[in-house]
């Protein structure tokens, strides 16, 4: 029984485990065909997809290439109206030239037939001509041959009698005309030129300002003086150091005089010292930035003057630079003259002749304004006379060639090119020669002056100059990396004996070579 039970529980085992892989099997043939179902849906969903899209893009690449056929198409006919537009423009100007080309043949066959016409006539004068000339030649044989029966004279003998008595006659003749013609001509231009001037000098209306050698700056009170003066003089000591001048103090209430025959230095000193009166801080080294201040405010005034001269003479688009040489001569003095009124009067001078001459009144008018520029240029001595440097200086800065040289000849040390240099020097004669414009003495000591500033300035190592006391004394400012205190002293001999060899003087002249050296540092 036991065998029996187990032998059946065997077999019971067997059997399960042959169902069991039955039933996989099944399912496995199931699952299978399932997944060959679901993969063959899935394949001819992608097919159809494809299909689709392959569709989709045909009908793309269709209207793509519908577009560009348009579009080469629209090409093609915009090029084909653009060549047939060229093509029209080309054939309307071959019709112009054809049509120009036959006008001028027209043209060329009128003056051809004119030329012919002109020809014939001159043929027909020649042979007039021809004619005439032998009629006269046969005429001239039979009075020759009548006068040889007249006078019994030979051919040659007639003609040298009839050709001294002719060149007598013409002689006295031609010699009464040319007497009569200078006398005349004399007479017209002395009359027209004294007619000119005197229009032009009346037109004419300029200040004569009388040069002198001080300035006067009034003083809020007399206890200001001693504030100037300062501490054993240091204060007016280096006030006159710095601007080149002297300062008087003397007895006259609430004033103080100012003394230097350069109007410049007395300028800068006069705005100097009124600013220190109204600032109240006055010590040396305040005094010397109040100085270079006045410099530089003395250099804008300059121009204002130049450019308000310009603007009055209506004068327009000249250099900056000239303006300042212009405006430069009003601290300048020609024989007492003032240099700018002199200056402005040359201008409206030649502006008035050159208008009744008929002649350009702005060239005339700005070589009268800039005649006198190279009395105030700094220039080398060997560069040439005031005249040919205010000439090189116009045609430096853009004037005109008739401009510049009629500075430069007003003098008439360069032979002047246009009518406008002696026009120049007449002006600048008629401006000096008045009654009272100008003085001989007061120049003659400023050119003293100069010269003994020049004496000085001649030699190296100097870097200022100041011709003080009416010229009795020359101060002179040594640059003291070049100069030391014996070479000062040595200096100071060499310029005392030039001054001696070269001048004419009369007392004595001090010399005085200052030698300073500085050391500055500032605390930061």
């Amino acid at each position: 029984m036991v065998e029996a039970n187990a032998y059946t529980q065997s077999f019971s085992l067997s059997f399960l485990a042959i169902a069991l892989i039955l039933a996989g099997y099944f399912l496995r043939g199931f699952f299978v065909g399932k997944k060959l179902k679901d993969s063959e849906e899935k394949a001819r969903r992608l097919l159809e997809s494809a299909s689709k899209q392959a569709e989709i893009g045909k009908k793309d690449l269709d209207l793509q290439g519908k577009d560009l056929a348009i579009k080469l198409r629209q090409d093609f006919e915009r090029e084909t109206k653009q060549r047939r537009d060229e093509i029209t423009e080309t054939e309307k100007r071959l019709l112009l030239k054809e049509e120009n080309i036959e006008k001028r043949v027209d043209l060329l066959e009128k003056k051809e037939k004119d030329i012919s016409a002109r020809l014939t006539v001159l043929q027909e004068k020649e042979e007039g001509v021809v004619k005439q000339s032998q009629e006269l030649a046969r005429l001239v044989e039979e009075e020759k041959a009548r006068l040889q029966k007249i006078a019994s004279l030979s051919e040659e003998d007639a003609k040298k009698l009839l050709l001294s008595r002719l060149d007598e006659e013409l002689l006295h003749e031609k010699a009464t005309r040319i007497r009569a013609s200078e006398e005349e001509i004399k007479e017209t231009a002395e009359k027209k030129a004294r007619l000119i001037i005197s229009s032009a000098i009346q037109k004419c209306a300029s200040e004569h300002t009388a040069g002198s050698t001080v300035t006067v700056v009034p003083l809020p009170s007399d206890e200001m003086k001693g504030r100037i003066i300062g501490r054993e003089g240091r204060n007016i000591r280096a006030l006159e150091a710095a601007a080149g001048v002297d300062i008087i103090i003397d007895d006259t209430p609430e004033a103080v005089t100012i003394s230097g025959f350069d109007m410049f230095r007395r300028e800068t000193a006069r705005i100097a010292l009124e600013s220190l009166i109204a600032d109240g801080r006055i010590h040396p080294g305040r005094i010397e930035e109040v100085v270079e201040k006045a410099k530089k405010e003395l250099e804008n005034i300059i121009r204002e003057e130049g450019e308000k001269a310009a603007f009055d003479l209506d004068i327009h688009g000249m250099h900056p630079e000239l303006l300042k040489f212009v405006g430069k001569l009003k601290f300048r003095t020609s024989y007492g003259q003032n240099g700018l009124a002199h200056t402005k009067e040359v201008a409206m001078l030649m502006g008035s002749i050159a208008s009744q001459l008929g002649l350009d009144v702005k060239i005339a008018m700005r070589a009268g304004l800039l005649h006198d520029i190279g009395k105030v240029a700094s220039q080398d001595p060997d560069e040439g006379t005031h005249a040919i440097v205010g000439g090189n200086l116009a045609r430096k800065y853009g004037e005109r060639e008739e401009v510049a040289n009629a500075v430069e000849s007003h003098h008439e040390e360069i032979e002047s090119k246009t009518v406008y240099g002696p026009l120049v020097a007449a002006a600048d004669a008629i401006s000096a020669a008045r009654p009272g414009a100008r003085a001989e003495t007061l120049e003659t000591y400023v050119k003293r002056l100069e010269n003994l500033e020049r004496i000085a300035n001649s030699f190296k190592g100097i870097q200022k100059s100041y011709a003080l006391q009416a010229g009795r004394e020359i101060r002179i400012l040594v640059d003291p990396d070049k100069i030391n205190d014996d070479e000062a002293i040595v200096l100071a001999r060499e310029i005392r004996q030039k001054i001696e060899q070269e001048m004419e003087y009369p007392g004595q002249i001090k010399v005085i070579v200052l030698r300073e050296k500085r050391a500055v540092e500032f605390a930061k």
